[in-house]
């Protein structure tokens, strides 16, 4: 069985214990990320927030993490260390989460956010860039691996946070849930520090301040790279609008529990566990192109599609083949940058993508919040739906696919 999946894969089983361990963190990542949106409508009712204060907190995340996202990854590609950025980011996120807990001011919550935010963009820089360069061969599924983790953390954090708010106040839960990021962190330390700086490939990628400062305009020129970066940005719209109004479209409009809200959020990360690894293998023998347009077009349907229904059982449905489409596209697209670009620049190019996300990401929950306050949450999904169409028309218009090339 082990020999057939490794065939499947592309890389022997006993070769991939790396790639499964930066996902467990990775994982942490978006626990710590989905603990704080499944608070978030008990943070709203108990501080008495509007809709648009609620979307304020989730951009305040947003605009941190992209604050934070383009000196990451200078520090990731300048030191060439991707291990100790990891850990750090999970020390920064999980403390941010525990002080959650001690925490009753709007004002404060804000800056405690703003250590989340930055906690998660500074981890896809280092990750990213170490998978990559330790499975350049098969980038397309050992991505992938990294984003199942991330769909893992996403779909145990629901269900669990969900069922610690049915006994627990919204600060005892953060406290509970700063933990696994913790101990995940001291994981990857033990486990992968002692190589750090060599990308588990032994080759060291530490470069001068003027090598990078090329190599970053060199990217930041190239037409393929920041137009897939602007498409992953309204792609990454959609998603983080989902987190933030999928919980309270469920809580208020179709009038679920926290229970079952927190089942639904897990039903959206479990189609996503389902689609990566398979959507990442495929697109290492297909292309990544195909494999996007696929995941989009679907996403896209699947929202339309949810804002007509109304009954519990059939939502989570809906919300599972969602999940399935989108999160089949992400670790493709990180695939597609990745072969864009020179591995020396491997934490810019993501530094760049996720902070033309993050940019991105940070209206849609003020712009969001604003259309639920006046129209009805319901009229949200509409605008989600367009950042996809959006979406869909940039994959069409990006040019073909080339390999990555050093600047000169």
């Amino acid at each position: 069985m082990l020999t057939t999946f490794s065939r499947l894969t592309g890389i022997e089983w006993r070769l991939q214990g790396r790639a499964f361990l930066v996902a467990l963190g990775h994982g942490g990542t978006h626990w710590v990320a989905a603990v704080f949106y499944i608070v978030l409508p008990f943070i709203t009712r108990d501080l008495g927030l509007s809709y648009a204060q609620a979307g304020t907190l989730v951009a305040v995340f947003h605009a941190s993490a992209a604050l934070a996202n383009f000196g990451s990854g200078l520090l990731v590609d300048v030191s060439g260390r991707r291990v100790v950025y990891q850990v750090v980011s999970l020390i920064m996120g999980g403390g941010a989460l525990l002080a959650f807990g001690f925490s009753a001011r709007f004002l404060m919550l804000c800056l405690l956010t703003v250590f989340i935010g930055v906690s998660n963009n500074l981890w896809h820089p280092a990750a990213i860039a170490y998978v990559s360069e330790t499975y350049p061969g098969n980038r397309g599924y050992a991505l992938s691996i990294h984003a199942l983790g991330a769909n893992v953390g996403d779909t145990l954090a629901p269900p669990a946070t969900g069922a610690l708010l049915a006994f627990l106040t919204w600060q005892n839960t953060s406290i509970i849930g700063a933990a696994p990021a913790l101990i995940i962190a001291v994981l990857i330390g033990v486990v992968l520090l002692r190589e750090d700086g060599h990308g588990g490939t032994g080759v060291r990628h530490s470069m001068g301040m003027a090598d990078y400062f090329d190599g970053l305009k060199a990217l930041v020129k190239d037409r393929a790279v920041l137009g897939l970066c602007i498409m992953a940005g309204f792609r990454s719209m959609t998603q983080n609008g989902l987190y933030v109004f999928l919980p309270l479209y469920l809580i208020n409009v179709v009038e679920t529990g926290p229970v079952v809200m927190g089942f639904a959020v897990m039903a959206m990360q479990i189609g996503g566990i389902i689609a990566a690894p398979v959507a990442g293998a495929w697109s290492d023998r297909a292309g990544r192109r195909p494999v996007v347009l696929a995941g989009l077009t679907t996403t896209t349907i699947a929202i339309i599609a949810l804002t007509v229904i109304q009954q519990e059982l059939l939502f989570i449905a809906g919300v599972s083949v969602l999940g399935f489409a989108l999160f089949a596209v992400r670790p493709v697209v990180h695939s597609w940058l990745l072969d864009l670009t020179p591995p020396r620049w491997a934490g810019s190019a993501t530094s760049l993508m996720f902070g033309t996300q993050a940019i991105l990401s940070a209206a849609v929950p003020v712009i969001g919040g604003l259309i639920a306050d006046s129209y009805g949450l319901a009229a949200v999904f509409y605008l989600l739906a367009g950042t996809m169409i959006v979406a869909n028309v940039l994959v069409y218009l990006l040019p073909g696919e080339t390999a990555a090339r050093e600047p000169s």
